[in-house]
């Protein structure tokens, strides 16, 4: 690629996605706006050529997922089922919102876990609006407890989070069984440890009144089921869905496809007006901010700067095992903070199985422990700030068309904390693996 040499498109892809960055995070404009306006100059200066950047750059495979999700969940939303079910949630924690935080987080933990993130935080986000409706308080700390829950949980298994599907994909020598060995113990005791401090951090905020409490547990949680022939629709069609999602490594159909299905089917038994209703509730702003984001991430791919940073990193560790481990683990956090980690898992892939080749491994197990510092720092860095993993700006969108968002820097006092303590107590476990 002789675009490649041009050191002006270095310089200019590097100044138009920190410009892009820098003005997202001050808010001042509609971040899908101000995504796409970015996209839009990579493309015209050809730093990513249109073809590339809309068959290599854009995750549809993501943006799919995300259409199908949220015209199912929206649909589903109707019937009162997630009203139904957080009334049920509340009344089971007797109203005590600290034990409320813990279950919903615990919940979209596991979900995470089995299903994607996106799929998981839209599912449990209506559920979480509900409850904090009824016991009159603000949801912000049980979103942002929902996001880091799910990035926490989505690192234990192979099919939790798109970089551990990757990581799985370019090695068929690591199995869905040794991602849960190796990957769901320290995920566990991250995840308690992380509750505890939610805990903490919130526990000021969380207060009911006994009114509040009183007046929850005397509901009936039936009446919120507004139609019943639409509850036992949209639940089978969404059961499907996750026994389809469970099921796509076996079945071989990408998630997206089983999501897209999935609101096909449940779309055939709505009239024309809800049809057009459902359409109108999917949050097209994340998804225009996502499709930006995607090309701008690809720009700097094209011309090479991910790969130079992540030459860099193996540069500096000498080819030696254990820091080789760390400074993955370290950089892959930072970087998928700041940067999605879909792109940056990708260029790491080939690198990193290059370093084995450098290093004489002949056996591909050897080099299993650099695999797990790739997985840990992708995903436990997704919880760096709120465009770091594909949930945060999903409940981020939905929060704000509820009139309950919160901001870049709202975020990051909670999300940066923890992300550093998530990456010590995973230090501490690679060095346990490696020693």
């Amino acid at each position: 690629m002789e675009h490649m040499d041009q050191s002006w498109q270095v310089t200019a892809a590097i100044i138009v996605f920190l410009f892009t960055y820098s003005i997202i995070i001050t808010e001042k404009m509609n971040r899908a706006v101000i995504a796409l306006l970015g996209a839009a100059v990579m493309l015209i200066l050809h730093i990513v050529p249109a073809e590339l950047a809309f068959t290599r750059h854009v995750e549809w495979n993501t943006i799919f997922l995300l259409i199908g999700m949220m015209i199912l969940v929206n649909i589903t939303n109707k019937s009162g089922i997630f009203q139904y079910a957080a009334v049920k949630a509340a009344q089971q924690a007797q109203g005590r919102p600290i034990r409320i935080l813990i279950i919903m987080s615990s919940l979209t933990a596991l979900g995470s876990a089995f299903l994607d993130n996106v799929t998981t935080v839209l599912l449990m986000v209506p559920i979480t609006f509900s409850i904090t409706r009824i016991l009159q308080i603000n949801p912000v700390p049980y979103l942002i407890a929902e996001i880091i829950s799910a990035n926490i949980g989505g690192t234990a298994t192979m099919i939790g989070d798109p970089p551990n599907i990757m990581i799985g994909s370019a090695n068929k020598h690591l199995t869905f069984n040794m991602f849960l060995q190796y990957l769901a113990p320290v995920t566990i005791v991250i995840m308690v440890v992380v509750m505890l401090v939610l805990v903490l951090l919130y526990r000021k905020q969380l207060q009911v009144g006994e009114k509040q409490k009183e007046a929850l547990m005397k509901l009936s949680a039936e009446d919120y089921i507004t139609n019943k022939r639409l509850v036992m629709k949209s639940v089978s069609v969404l059961v499907m869905t996750i026994i389809g999602f469970a099921l796509h490594s076996v079945v071989h159909i990408e998630p997206s496809v089983i999501a897209l299905a999935g609101a096909a089917i449940l779309l055939c038994t709505q009239s024309e007006r809800e049809i057009e209703e459902a359409f109108s509730h999917v949050e097209w702003v994340t998804i225009f901010f996502f499709i930006g984001l995607f090309i701008l991430v690809g720009g700097l791919v094209e011309v090479g700067i991910i790969e130079q940073l992540a030459r860099l990193t193996l540069d500096v560790t000498k080819g030696d095992m254990l820091n080789t481990t760390m400074f993955v683990l370290w950089v892959s956090g930072i970087a998928s903070a700041t940067i999605d980690n879909i792109p940056f898992v990708a260029t790491m892939i080939p690198l990193i199985q290059d370093v084995g080749v450098q290093m004489g491994v002949t056996d591909p197990n050897e080099t299993n422990v650099l695999w797990w510092a790739l997985a840990l720092g992708a995903c436990l860095g997704g919880n760096g700030t709120v465009l770091g993993a594909s949930a945060n700006v999903i409940v981020s969108g939905m929060a704000k068309r509820e009139g309950k968002g919160f901001s870049y820097w709202e975020f990051l006092k909670i999300g940066a904390p923890i992300t550093l303590l998530s990456l010590l107590i995973a230090t501490v476990y690679l060095l346990l693996l490696v020693g």
